[in-house]
């Protein structure tokens, strides 16, 4: 009896050497070195195959159609229902020429029927909310959060969804965790070790080495594929760098390729322990919540913070808020208020094999990293944009938004000048009075007065 309990005892320690060794010589080297062993490759080239076989497969094809189909037939009846009677079109022309065409001497009452259009095509479809919500697909990825709850319309999809269940919750989702359990504890510990260093090159080291390890290993925790571009042009210290914003996970993924100091607002609980393990070894600048509403004081911390070019760059998101990666919204102006050199990042995830954009109002955030921990994997490209500098006579508004095309043109996304702010807060009074003198100068130059009244 004995010795059948040293024998599974034995058995049990090789078979615990056994996955040590592998976790070391697959996981922890490759991510010490920052070097790719191809797996994450691989494994990304047979999601791939698996998805176009699916979408071939003449037994689920209809009903991957069906779920395309369906998400098309739930927006056009949400706009049949609107407008059943199919007046409204939307034509991309200004007020300016949409009026003109209106002209019937002096004041046109039909002037009126311009705006009100506007609103029920807003109503109906506005381009701002629907960058708050999760990209459409083309095709099916098996997951279903993102088939609309259609995933029954096959039994032979069913099956092939289960078996995509058992993988990730089953296989994946385990391995992950336990990686990202890793990767925390070696993330508080080696900065609360280094943090003990006196300030020198040595800590300096130290510290942006723990720093891309345990990024790089974050990203493994979702089985994420990097593609990195133009690496010539990463940021420099003393440099600011910005990226518009899906994710959470913007900060890992650049993390991972260098190291950075972060702009942002200070956190308790989970994510306040990390901040603070964080700044034993780096300097972030970091604001209480009262102190971000005080933008000059933002502005000095962060000029002061550039001024000193032995400083990590700074990493900024001008967007302010989570963009679901189809286009770029308006980027605030105050990080191009500070001066210094600009740092254009773009990040463009792919939709196929995972849902990156967080929607902070509509998921917390554990429940976006279990989403996260139980998607397919995490692709992305990162593209690193020569650096730009505002020009004589030129504002900071001009700047921003010339960044932001830049941005967006790399990555293939639309430009928007609407405030990602907007997800949280209502349309400032600010935007309608622009509209409203637009239309007073456009009334006021085609001799729109009359009785002395004008507009």
């Amino acid at each position: 009896m004995e010795e059948n309990t040293e024998g599974h005892g034995l058995a049990e320690g090789k078979i615990l050497l056994i996955w040590t060794i592998l976790f070391v010589a697959l996981v922890l080297l490759p991510s010490v070195f920052r070097v790719s062993l191809g797996i994450s490759h691989f494994y990304v080239k047979i999601l791939i195959t698996m998805f176009e076989k699916l979408h071939e497969c003449p037994k689920t094809e209809w009903a991957t159609l069906q779920i395309e189909e369906g998400v098309k037939k739930q927006k056009a009846m949400a706009l049949e229902n609107l407008i059943s009677t199919g007046i409204i079109q939307r034509e991309k022309t200004s007020m300016e020429e949409e009026l003109a065409g209106q002209r019937r001497g002096c004041f046109n009452l039909a002037d009126v029927m311009y705006f009100f259009k506007k609103g029920c095509e807003a109503v109906a479809e506005d381009e701002v909310t629907q960058r708050f919500s999760s990209e459409e697909l083309v095709s099916w990825n098996l997951l279903s959060r993102t088939n609309a709850n259609l995933h029954h319309v096959s039994w032979q999809l069913t099956v092939v969804w289960v078996i995509g269940i058992l993988i990730r919750y089953c296989l994946l989702m385990p391995f992950r965790i336990c990686l990202a359990l890793f990767t925390i504890l070696l993330l508080i510990s080696a900065t609360t070790v280094v943090g003990q260093f006196p300030n020198g090159r040595v800590k300096y080291w130290l510290a942006n080495q723990v720093q891309m390890i345990c990024a790089t290993l974050g990203v493994r925790c979702l089985s994420g594929l990097v593609h990195f571009h133009n690496r010539e042009n990463r940021p420099q210290e003393g440099g600011i760098c910005v990226a518009n914003h899906t994710s959470p996970l913007d900060v890992l993924i650049l993390a991972s390729d260098g190291c950075y100091s972060l702009v942002g607002q200070t956190h308790g609980g989970f994510l306040g322990l990390i901040q603070k393990s964080c700044m034993q070894t780096t300097q972030h600048v970091l604001f209480e919540r009262s102190e971000m509403k005080d933008r000059h004081l933002v502005r000095k911390k962060i000029r002061e913070h550039i001024a000193d070019k032995a400083k990590l760059p700074i990493l900024i998101f001008p967007e302010g808020t989570c963009i679901n990666n189809t286009s770029v919204m308006m980027f605030k102006k105050g990080s191009f208020e500070v001066g210094g050199t600009i740092h254009p990042v773009a990040i463009k995830y792919d939709p196929r094999f995972g849902d990156a954009f967080w929607n902070s109002t509509k998921h917390s955030m554990m429940t976006y990293i279990f989403n996260m921990l139980s998607s397919w994997a995490i692709v992305c490209n990162v593209w690193y944009l020569p650096p730009m500098v505002k020009e004589e006579e030129e504002d900071a508004v001009h700047f921003a938004n010339r960044v932001k095309a830049v941005i967006a043109a790399r990555a293939g996304m639309s430009v928007l000048p609407w405030d990602g702010g907007l997800k949280r807060k209502k349309v400032k009074e600010s935007f309608k009075e622009e509209q409203q003198k637009k239309y007073c100068q456009l009334a006021i130059g085609n001799g729109y007065v009359g009785n002395g009244n004008v507009c």
